[in-house]
């Protein structure tokens, strides 16, 4: 086993889960902010999120290997399904859960509604809304490796080769790796986390 080829593999996962992550937020955040907003719509929006969350990930990847063929848009749009949930969730839990008394403040102080939401609310609510980026994050580096499956590259491609041809020491290689960078990545944004919640 080349150290080359895991760190070329390694670096193709986290860039997939990177780009991944920044697309699912840059969705999450408009779709938890209006489930905020439009308080009778929120249990349908959470509701709809959760029951896609539950599709077996293999079958939804299949799905998406017949609409878009084998590569890494298949793998790239099921990451950023799968991440809606935990990324809506807790934007909506972290908006919800800033002080009413706060908010009435900002209010009070001649802010609109709009500039209370981005100079007061959003900032406030940033701990929680990082701590849903962080378990996204990690959830995506395991489903990932779906994309050696079909093709997308990635740290996957270790296992599912070392599966084909009973090489076990790819298999090892590549599931210590995913676990690692699992784990770095969930150490760093922990981190941040506790530094926000200290500002």
């Amino acid at each position: 086993m080349h150290a080359a080829r895991v760190f070329s593999l390694l670096a193709a996962h986290v860039e997939l889960v990177v780009l991944a992550l920044i697309v699912a937020l840059a969705i999450a955040l408009p779709l938890g902010i209006v489930a905020t907003r439009a308080k009778h719509g929120a249990p349908l929006l959470l509701g709809t999120l959760g029951a896609i969350y539950t599709i077996p990930s293999l079958a939804l990847l299949a799905l998406l290997v017949q609409a878009f063929g084998l590569g890494p848009l298949p793998i790239f749009i099921a990451l950023v399904a799968y991440a809606q949930f935990m990324l809506v969730r807790n934007v909506v839990a972290g908006i919800e859960g800033v002080d009413p008394a706060v908010r009435d403040a900002a209010l009070g102080l001649g802010m609109s509604p709009r500039q209370s939401l981005f100079r007061v609310e959003l900032p406030l609510a940033a701990p929680v809304i990082l701590g849903g980026v962080r378990i996204a994050a990690v959830a995506m580096v395991a489903l990932a490796t779906l994309g050696g499956y079909v093709g997308a590259g990635g740290l996957g491609t270790l296992i599912f080769t070392g599966l084909a041809l009973h090489h076990y020491d790819e298999i090892i290689a590549g599931s210590i790796a995913v676990s690692v960078l699992a784990i770095a990545i969930d150490f760093a944004l922990r981190g941040c986390e506790r530094i926000l919640r200290r500002i």
